[in-house]
C-alpha cells in the first residue's frame, strides 16, 4: 500500500493508495514541518490521526514532501519519524519544492511555491537548483502567508491601516498586545500564526490599501527570488504552486509585468498533480 504526503508548515496532505489504479483515500492533518516541530510533536500528529493508524500495519512505501526537509538531517528524522510509526514501510523524504516540481512540469522551468512560506527553484529536467538559501520565515519567505501576515499586523500597529480596515481587522482577531506578543514568541509555529492573518487580505483584496500591500510583498519575491533566474527564464516556463499564489494571482500577474515576465500556471494544491506524476512516472 503506497502513502504520498505534500506538508507545508499549516497543513499536510496524505493520499492512501489500497491499489495504484483506484480511487485513493485523501486524509489532512496539521502540517509536519521539521524545520519548526519537534520530534515529539511531528509524532503527535500522526499518532493522534485515526485515520492514519488504520493503514499504520498496511502502508509499504512512503513518499513524503515537506516544508523543512531540505537538509539531509531533517529528511532523516521525518523519515525515522514515518517508519517508526508505518512499520512495514519503506519512507523517501524530500523538500516542498520537488512536490511543486512534479506538480508542474516534467521540462525544465523556474518553480515557485507561495504558502505559509515561500521558496523558488530552477528545474531543468532532472535536478533542482536554489540560487537562494532557504533561511525560513524569520528573514526570507518575502510574498509568503506570514511575511503577508507580519506586514499586514506591522500596518495595523504603526496605525497606517484604513481606518474602516481596522475595524474590519479588529473584529475578525483578537489584537491584545499579550496575546500577539505570547503567538509570536512563545509559539512553537510563529510563521503558521502569521500566516493566518493573510487570509483576511484575500477576504478585502479589492481594497486599495490591500492590493498595494499585496504587491509590494510580491515585488520583493520577485526581486529577491525570481529574479535569480533571469537567464534561465530567458528560454523556460514559470510556474506557481501554493494557496498564496492561488488566491494573490492577479497582482503576482500585475507585479510580473512590471519586470516583462508571465506565469504559466498557478495550482493552489499540487497533491493531485503530484499523484499522477508519481503514478505514471514514479518518483527516484
Amino acid at each position: 500500500m503506497l502513502l504520498i504526503a505534500d506538508s507545508g508548515s499549516t497543513k499536510c496532505d496524505w493520499v492512501i493508495y489500497k491499489d495504484i489504479n483506484q480511487e485513493p483515500f485523501k486524509i489532512r492533518t496539521k502540517g509536519i514541518n521539521p524545520a519548526v516541530l519537534s520530534k515529539k510533536k511531528l509524532k503527535g500528529i500522526i499518532i493522534k490521526n485515526l485515520e492514519l493508524y488504520k493503514y499504520k500495519d498496511l502502508i509499504t512505501s512512503i513518499y513524503f514532501f515537506g516544508a523543512g526537509c531540505g537538509t539531509k538531517k531533517n529528511q532523516n528524522k521525518i523519515d525515522n519519524i514515518l517508519t517508526s510509526f508505518f512499520k512495514k514501510a519503506k519512507s523517501n523524504t524530500k523538500e516542498d519544492i520537488m512536490a511543486a516540481v512534479y506538480a508542474t512540469t516534467n521540462t525544465p522551468a523556474v518553480v515557485c511555491i507561495l504558502g505559509t512560506g515561500s521558496n523558488c527553484c530552477y528545474f531543468d529536467g532532472t535536478n533542482i537548483t536554489l540560487k537562494t538559501p532557504a533561511l525560513g520565515y524569520i528573514i526570507m519567505d518575502e510574498g509568503s502567508g506570514n511575511h503577508l501576515g507580519k506586514n499586514l499586523l506591522q500596518s495595523y500597529y504603526y496605525k497606517k491601516m484604513p481606518i474602516e480596515l481596522r475595524l474590519k481587522f479588529e473584529k475578525k482577531f483578537n489584537l491584545k498586545e499579550k496575546k500577539v506578543i505570547k503567538k509570536l514568541y512563545h509559539s512553537s509555529t510563529p510563521n503558521k500564526y502569521l500566516a493566518e492573518f493573510s487570509l483576511f487580505l484575500f477576504e478585502n483584496k479589492d481594497n486599495p490599501f490591500i492590493k498595494n500591500l499585496i504587491i509590494d510583498a510580491m515585488d520583493k519575491f520577485i526581486e529577491n527570488h525570481i529574479l535569480q533566474y533571469s537567464e534561465e527564464l530567458k528560454t523556460v516556463p514559470l510556474h506557481f504552486v501554493g494557496s498564496i499564489a492561488y488566491f494573490a494571482k492577479d497582482y503576482i500577474e500585475i507585479a510580473l509585468n512590471k519586470k516583462g515576465l508571465k506565469a504559466s500556471s498557478f495550482i493552489r494544491r499540487p497533491i493531485d498533480n503530484l499523484i499522477n506524476h508519481i503514478k505514471t512516472e514514479g518518483v527516484a
